[in-house]
């Protein structure tokens, strides 16, 4: 198995990268990667005044993965999510979504024990570990995407189903797909309203390529669930964007017209949100595996 040190990181997503490592599909791959604040918040130090703020959100990367071309899908199984003994939070005026009630930034340093987040002395939080930033390089058209940005190549979704024994599914947008990540938290809720629990850590990761089958914005499912994930700078087309990617799905499984298609969505489908805060905001759709019997809702199964 390949381990990519996060000494090998990068701020902006794009297919001018030099990629630190190369795999076949179906390889493992382990990433070790910095915190979004390039650990530079810790237990020996709270300061704010001493962080460089041209150092948030490094990705761990980029990874070339052969054979990869435009039009194909990159399949990622997430198999391990390891992480620190300890997280940061960070609420800044700048960077919550409440943005009338804080006056003044702070740092907090959160302990984490026997699977606990120890917010403080009478409040223990169950983790619910995930990746914030993971993605592609974006097409040649878009260029570079900094690693704070989600887009159509991934990026930062900050969703929380990006987690242990899921699998995302990301468009290849140009040749050797080039896959980063980084930016773990330990527990985070929808929204992420102010920060997650950023911790650095360890992830490794199953890559495999779905050959000359096309998806527009990024893809998971897990055991229950299927999504289709869309980033706007506005929530309500991010919303519709996912809401569009799951009718074109589902259009290609259920045999039904159009309009009654859609109704079936208003009954079966969720809207749901991942982040608010990032320069573009992030929703997703969700349905059910299950949900209707006598058809298969998997993704990797031929359409």
């Amino acid at each position: 198995m390949i381990k990519i040190s996060a000494d090998n990181f990068i701020y902006q997503m794009a297919a001018k990268n030099e990629p630190v490592a190369e795999v076949l599909s179906g390889d493992k791959v382990l990433f070790e990667t910095n915190d979004c604040f390039k650990n530079q918040l810790n237990p020996n130090n709270l300061n704010l005044d001493k962080v460089n703020w041209n150092q948030i959100n490094p990705a761990t990367g980029p990874l070339k993965i052969k054979e990869a071309k435009v039009g194909d899908t990159l399949k990622i199984d997430i198999d391990k999510i390891n992480f620190n003994k300890y997280g940061v939070m960070l609420a800044d005026p700048e960077m919550v979504f409440i943005d009338d009630i804080i006056k003044k930034s702070k740092a907090k340093l959160i302990e984490i024990k026997n699977n606990k987040a120890i917010f403080n002395e009478e409040i223990e939080l169950d983790l619910n570990p995930m990746i914030g930033v993971i993605g592609v390089a974006p097409s040649k058209e878009k260029g570079l995407i900094p690693c704070d940005t989600p887009d159509s190549h991934g990026g930062n979704m900050d969703a929380k189903i990006v987690t242990e024994g899921s699998t995302l599914y990301l468009p290849v947008l140009a040749e050797g797909g080039f896959l980063a990540l980084g930016d773990l938290h330990a527990s985070m809720a929808d929204g992420e309203m102010v920060t997650g629990l950023e911790v650095a850590g360890e992830v490794t990761l199953t890559v495999s390529l779905i050959k000359e089958k096309a998806i527009p914005n990024p893809m998971l499912e897990n055991e229950k669930y299927l999504y289709t994930i869309a980033s706007d700078e506005d929530i309500y087309q991010a919303c519709k964007i996912a809401s569009k990617n799951m009718f074109s799905f589902l259009k290609q499984k259920i045999k039904i017209d159009e309009t009654e298609l859609l109704m079936l969505m208003g009954l079966i489908c969720d809207i749901e949100i991942c982040q608010v805060v990032d320069p573009k905001l992030t929703a997703r759709v969700k349905i059910r595996k299950d949900k209707l019997k006598n058809i298969d809702l998997n993704f990797s199964k031929k359409l």
